[in-house]
């Protein structure tokens, strides 16, 4: 019989023109914290989370990350001061039953959905 493996979490990597912008965002508006980062490549953590961010050129291709939160309007009153210049789309529920705040992620060409299950 085969061992079978437990899978742990699945950390996204983010390709970025501006390794250390992307890294602020992350930081100063999500409040993750920086686990290892040099001129090349980042890792973040927000609880058991982690997020990897790599230096890239500017032909990076699209990425799209669902973080799914406890409280959307929580964690939108905590952040939307921080957002100025950056496109966002504030909390709305969608028909699929999550409530949800979009973000693009600075110097990327990746969207992040913020949800929380509607009850």
């Amino acid at each position: 019989m085969k061992r079978k493996y437990k899978a742990l979490f699945l950390s996204p990597m983010i390709p970025s023109t501006n390794l250390s912008e992307t890294v602020n965002f992350f930081k100063d508006t999500l409040d993750f914290s920086t686990v290892m980062e040099n001129e090349g490549y980042a890792v973040c953590q927000k609880d058991k989370l982690t997020l990897h961010i790599l230096r890239a050129g500017e032909a990076i291709g699209e990425m799209e990350l669902y973080l799914e939160v406890d409280d959307v309007d929580t964690l939108w009153a905590a952040i939307k001061d921080k957002l100025t210049g950056l496109k966002f789309k504030a909390p709305f529920n969608q028909d699929y039953g999550m409530r949800e705040i979009h973000i693009c992620i600075p110097h990327t060409n990746a969207l992040l959905f913020i949800g929380q299950k509607l009850s």
